[in-house]
C-alpha cells in the first residue's frame, strides 16, 4: 500500500512519516493505575501521556486504547473501588435540594429542545459546524479564518435554537436527542476554541497560525508572551469568557523550539 501511494520501496527506503498536529500534543496526566489528578477519574488510551510519543501513531494508539481497557484498568481501578466500600452510604442520599435542582435544569434543557421542532436534524447542524472548523480552526489558522470561524459559529448556533428537530420522545431511549444534547456543548466548546486561537499570537503545538512561522516554515513560537497555559471561565453564550492564566515555569528541563528538519 505504501509503495503504491509513494512509488518507494519501505523494505529498502525508511518510510515517511508526516508529522500531525496531534503527535506535538501533550496527554493528561496519569500515575501508575492511569487515574489523574481527579480522584476517580481515570484517561486510557491516546488521551494519557504514559507512553507519550509512542502513543501517538495510529496503530500503537489504537493498541493502547484496546490494551489499556481490556488489560490494564480492570486490575487498577479495582484498587480505587475497594476503598469505596468504606464510603457511607448517607453520603448520597438525594433527598437535599442541590439534586432537585440539577434534575430540574436538565429536564428544562431537554424540553426546550424538543420543543423546537424545526426541520433541521442534529446530523444536519453538526455536520455544518464540523466544517466551519475544518476549514477554519483546523490545523493552520489565520487572523481573518478565526474572526469568520467565531461569526460562522454563531450563525450554527442561531440555526441550532430555531430549526432544530429532534423526533421522537424525550423520555423513550432517543439517539437524536443524545445527539442534540451533545451538539449544544460542541457549539459552546467550538467558540471557544476559535476564541483561545484568535488570542494566542504565535503557533505552538497543534496550534498553527500561519502569519507565525520562521522563514523555512517552521512554528515560530513567543515563548516571551504566551508561556502559559490559557484558562476561560464560561460566562455565558453571548458573553465573552475571561481569560485566565497559568504560568508555566520550567526548572529541570531547558525549553527548546522542536525542529523536525533538524
Amino acid at each position: 500500500m505504501y509503495q503504491m501511494i509513494s512509488d518507494d520501496n519501505p523494505y529498502e527506503t525508511p518510510m515517511m512519516i508526516f508529522p500531525a498536529s496531534h503527535y506535538t500534543m501533550g496527554g493528561i496526566w496519569v500515575d501508575y493505575e492511569l487515574q489523574t489528578s481527579v480522584k476517580g477519574l481515570f484517561a486510557i488510551g491516546e488521551c494519557n501521556f504514559s507512553d507519550h510519543g509512542a502513543n501517538r501513531l495510529g496503530a500503537s494508539a489504537l493498541m493502547q486504547g484496546l490494551a489499556d481497557g481490556y488489560f490494564v484498568l480492570p486490575y487498577t481501578m479495582q484498587n480505587y473501588l475497594s476503598d469505596q466500600i468504606k464510603v457511607a452510604r448517607s453520603t448520597f442520599d438525594t433527598s437535599h435540594p442541590e439534586f432537585d435542582k440539577a434534575e430540574a435544569d436538565v429536564r428544562a434543557r431537554i424540553q426546550r429542545l424538543m420543543d423546537i421542532k424545526g426541520t433541521k436534524s442534529p446530523d444536519e447542524i453538526h455536520k455544518r459546524l464540523g466544517h466551519v472548523m475544518w476549514n477554519l480552526v483546523g490545523m493552520g489558522r489565520t487572523l481573518q479564518g478565526l474572526v469568520k470561524a467565531i461569526d460562522e459559529i454563531e450563525e450554527v448556533r442561531k440555526e441550532f435554537y430555531n430549526d432544530l428537530r429532534v423526533v421522537g420522545k424525550a423520555d423513550d431511549l432517543n439517539t437524536e436527542l443524545e445527539k442534540a444534547l451533545r451538539l449544544e456543548d460542541f457549539l459552546v466548546i467550538a467558540r471557544m476554541m476559535a476564541i483561545d486561537a484568535l488570542n494566542r499570537n504565535e503557533s505552538c503545538g497543534a496550534h498553527f497560525r500561519e502569519e507565525y512561522q520562521t522563514a523555512d516554515g517552521e512554528a515560530a513560537r513567543r515563548d516571551d508572551q504566551y508561556m502559559y497555559v490559557s484558562c476561560w471561565k464560561y460566562t455565558g453564550d453571548n458573553v465573552k469568557p475571561i481569560l485566565i492564566k497559568e504560568p508555566l515555569n520550567y526548572e529541570a528541563i531547558k525549553v527548546q523550539t522542536r525542529n523536525y528538519k533538524s
